[in-house]
């Protein structure tokens, strides 16, 4: 399929290319000892990751031990209530540990078990991709240790309550906003000292070169499952998809499964508060080009150019940039990225809780509200959201800070 004269029926062979720009995004700007690491990795996921042992051995995983395929579900009240298009939602807080997260960390980890590696160490904002990256090297035997902001450990309890009992070393950041941003930054500064030993497990498609290739690639089982399943349940695609976008990974692996597709695609972000810079994080509707974690993309900036301070509701979006394919499909017009503030979020949070017995992660419940106002203005036809996280992990701030509508 061609879009805006851009074909994409060889997307995948083409981008990222060798150096990991997907066009001028991407790439990764990072010191020499690094890059000699980030190109191991990239030598190793080439190679081992292509060969049938390891293929295998990711499926049997999927299938045994994360419950693959997650099923789609049919909000058939919610539609009928708004009265337009019918709503489906992947069911990926279905996937174990809660979220999609898992899909990801048990090829990461499998490849650094394959790699002699002894140790991973990750950064989380929201505690999923935390939760999952300890599951992950429980499973496999491995030592680990999360980086997480002071101001999310008090919003997640739950998910840090978790990581430990599974045995990961939660570590606490409590410089600068001591959100998501400042987890990567002690994440990546721990990772120069122990590059040798340990890899450096990503939580979504932002990072230097490999990592957003190699983290879409092990989601996009995400996008090959729904569209499957979509056509097995309704006989045909969906006319439009839609996930909440961060770094974007839950939001990429959907996406990825319909790029050559007639299919309209909506990434939502979060506008938290307002347009005000700091009361929000959608860094692809205000940004400007630029580099921060080791890649170049599009990011929110402050009055010197550094790296502006974001807010959301929810943890696991506030971050001032977005993964490079993002902003490419943004640049290209592929895919539409519109916002959400908080209050339509939570709304979508509870309205979804009380129409269909499914209780979303904070996150999530971006998308679900944009599929609502979406499904609001369309007469017909179908829309499927990537449900990409279950809610207990919210439950106790939401009624906190909202209290039960």
């Amino acid at each position: 399929m061609k879009y805006n004269n851009f074909e994409f029926n060889t997307y995948f062979e083409n981008y990222p290319d060798a150096k990991g720009f997907f066009g001028k995004y991407g790439g990764s700007y990072i010191p020499p000892e690094l890059q000699a690491a980030m190109n191991e990795i990239n030598e190793a996921y080439q190679t081992i990751c292509k060969t049938p042992e390891f293929i295998n051995e990711l499926h049997r995983i999927r299938k045994e031990f994360q419950g693959r395929p997650t099923p789609i579900s049919y909000l058939k009240r919610l539609s009928e209530k708004i009265g337009n298009a019918r709503l489906y939602v992947k069911r990926e807080d279905l996937n174990h540990t809660g979220a999609h997260k898992l899909n990801h960390c048990m090829g990461e980890v499998l490849l650094a078990k394959s790699m002699g590696k002894k140790k991973v160490i990750a950064e989380t904002g929201a505690g999923q991709h935390g939760v999952a990256m300890a599951t992950a090297a429980a499973y496999f035997g491995m030592e680990c240790d999360i980086y997480m902001g002071s101001v999310d450990i008090q919003k997640q309890a739950p998910n840090v309550a978790r990581m430990k009992i599974l045995g990961a070393n939660v570590v606490e950041v409590t410089h600068g906003l001591a959100t998501l941003k400042e987890a990567v930054d002690a994440a990546f500064s721990a990772y120069t000292k122990e590059y040798k030993n340990a890899i450096y497990c990503i939580g979504s498609v932002v990072g230097p070169h490999p990592f957003p290739m190699m983290v879409r690639d092990f989601q996009s089982i995400i996008g090959i499952e729904a569209r499957e399943q979509m056509i097995e349940m309704t006989g045909s695609l969906p006319d439009a998809i839609v996930a909440c976008v961060g770094g974007g990974s839950n939001a990429m692996g959907l996406f990825s499964g319909f790029l050559n597709d007639p299919v309209t695609i909506y990434g939502v972000e979060p506008l938290g508060r307002g347009e005000k810079l700091g009361d929000h994080a959608a860094s692809l509707s205000f940004g400007t080009e630029g580099i921060m974690h080791g890649f170049n993309s599009i990011m929110l900036k402050d009055e010197k150019g550094e790296p502006a301070p974001v807010y959301s509701v929810a943890s696991g979006l506030d971050y001032p940039s977005s993964g490079p394919e993002h902003a490419f499909l943004h640049d290209i017009g592929r895919v539409k990225y519109d916002m959400v503030t908080d209050d339509e979020t939570v709304d979508a949070f509870f309205e979804l809780s009380k129409t269909e017995g499914i209780i979303p992660a904070i996150e999530s419940a971006h998308a679900v509200a944009y599929g609502i106002k979406l499904a609001q203005k369309m007469q017909s036809g179908s829309i499927l959201i990537n449900l990409s996280g279950r809610g207990d992990k919210d439950m106790d701030y939401i009624i906190e800070k909202y209290g039960i509508r």
